[in-house]
């Protein structure tokens, strides 16, 4: 998503040098891998084109720092509280009555 970044610190000999790859429009996103000894940070379009790519030897890589934007669109519903320990199950509130369900008679 657009603004996401990925930071990557090299080692240059005597000192180090950071590196930024960014989303820099909506709808593309930054992809991370690492292959054969290389780490290979893209900026990738919806469709999946890569836009551009930051390629360093895995040998020389110090640090691989992904920040994402903060969501402000997350819904706090989505993600249910955890459950504290020892706390009951939650318990069926008409138990007995699952052949009203059906379309039976009582």
């Amino acid at each position: 998503m657009k603004g996401d970044r990925v930071e990557i610190v090299v080692d240059a000999g005597d000192s180090t040098r950071t590196y930024e790859v960014v989303a820099s429009r909506a709808g593309r996103r930054v992809e991370t891998a690492v292959r054969r000894g290389v780490v290979e940070v893209s900026e990738v379009t919806r469709t999946g084109a890569v836009v551009r790519t930051a390629r360093f030897m895995s040998t020389r890589v110090l640090a691989l720092v992904e920040q994402p934007v903060p969501r402000d669109d997350a819904d706090p519903r989505e993600a249910p509280e955890p459950k504290k320990p020892g706390e009951p199950k939650p318990r069926d509130p008409k138990p007995g009555r699952a052949h009203e369900s059906r379309g039976g008679t009582p």
